[in-house]
């Protein structure tokens, strides 16, 4: 997604500006209204850089782990709730943590605390290890006075965030592995095998069959160009990434990965658990429903499937309602839409929403049981046609030259 830079004031009337992604720039004003922030200008922007934070990270320190955060979640909700200050809580944290690029995230977190910003708006400094929604959760705890509760609800949230990535990983790793091995086999066939065949076929000084010609025209295609060849693949992963790095091209490709025979539809399920798990918490924590939309669109880790959500957002400004958006959609499933249905009548949207959740949750646990199933039919059929060819290609003419 596209970042923006803002510039506003906060609840105290104080002049605030950073960076923030999202779909639009009507999306960005809703994460700010999100976060307390009367947005005054919002422009396209560039990335934010990673010492925009006040200071440099150096050269190889490891990342900050979605693990981390997560346990940072946990410890300052038990902090917070024993009675603990928040400077307090940061200090032990500090000094707990192994990883030295997250001490100092944390330690710049405790100096901005001390210049007087509230919490939200420290974290908010940290982009590459808080996302917008976290701050915003952050920033409703601060404004409730519950802090300690929303950080044990972003601490379950980002559990199960973790949890709904690793069944996704699971989902592809599978076809992803047989699919690369058979790639890896057809080069090696081409490279090595084949051509020792060719010598063989060419001493026998005989009419070869059409399927053996093309087998050893392609082999020795691929013996004579193999570098242009590597590095044309080469090209295309770097092009592809580059690709993908787009506006245009990460929305296309987001959609192309929810058609995927079998895979698309566990994708789909777990991204859309993580949107109806992100939307109960942040609407039971008090976040109005377009804010929250407006929110979690920049959660569920498909940008395709965001802009559905953006398109929710403002289906619900415009003065319908939440069902009718989300039909719209045409990404829901019909029980699921029964169930937004009931709880926008009942006034409990966000419960149905957590059981929506837990719906798609068990389907794709589900899925992944029965996904070996699934999948190795027609992993049989593409080995078996490739075995086909390779037989055909390699072993008529042993058997046209023969006695029988």
């Amino acid at each position: 997604m596209p970042f923006f830079s803002y510039q506003g004031r906060d609840g105290r009337g104080q002049a605030v500006k950073g960076i923030l992604e999202g779909a639009d720039s009507g999306a960005v004003a809703g994460q700010l209204s999100g976060l307390g922030i009367i947005p005054l200008e919002i422009k396209p922007s560039a990335p934010p850089a990673v010492e925009s934070a006040g200071f440099n990270f150096s050269f190889g320190q490891r990342k900050v782990t979605a693990t981390e955060v997560l346990l940072f979640s946990r410890q300052m909700y038990t902090l917070l709730k024993a009675g603990v200050p928040i400077m307090g809580a940061l200090k032990g944290l500090e000094a707990s943590t192994d990883n030295p690029r997250f001490a100092e995230v944390v330690r710049d977190i405790r100096d901005s605390l001390d210049t007087g910003r509230e919490l939200s708006a420290s974290l908010a400094r940290h982009p590459e290890v808080f996302s917008p929604f976290y701050v915003a959760m952050v920033a409703v705890g601060e404004q409730t006075g519950r802090l300690e509760e929303v950080f044990l609800r972003l601490f379950d949230h980002l559990e199960f965030e973790n949890f709904m990535r690793q069944q996704v990983k699971s989902a592809v790793r599978y076809p992803t592995f047989v699919v690369a091995t058979m790639a890896v086999a057809i080069f090696i066939i081409n490279i090595f095998v084949i051509p020792a065949f060719a010598k063989v076929y060419a001493g026998m000084k005989a009419e070869l069959p059409l399927m053996t010609k093309v087998l050893i025209g392609f082999s020795d295609f691929m013996v004579a160009y193999w570098p242009y060849l590597l590095a044309a693949l080469v090209g295309v992963i770097f092009g592809f990434r580059g690709w993908i790095n787009t506006e245009r091209g990460r929305m296309r490709w987001d959609d192309l990965k929810l058609r995927i025979p079998v895979a698309g539809t566990i994708i789909l399920k777990a991204t859309l658990a993580r949107f109806a798990r992100s939307f109960s918490l942040a609407f039971s924590s008090g976040v109005p429903v377009t804010s929250g939309l407006s929110m979690v669109a920049n959660t569920v880790d498909n940008v395709y499937v965001g802009a559905r959500i953006q398109a929710m957002r403002e289906g619900v400004e415009r003065g319908e309602s939440v069902l009718r958006t989300a039909r719209d959609a045409k990404v829901f499933t019909p029980v699921v839409l029964q169930m937004i249905a009931v709880g926008e009548e009942s006034g409990s949207l966000d419960d149905l929403t957590g059981e929506i959740a837990d719906l798609y949750q068990r389907e794709v646990e589900y899925d992944l049981k029965h996904l070996s199933s699934q999948i190795e039919p027609i992993l049989i059929i593409m080995l078996g046609i490739l075995v086909l060819i390779l037989a055909l290609g390699v072993f008529l003419p042993i058997w046209d030259l023969g006695p029988w």
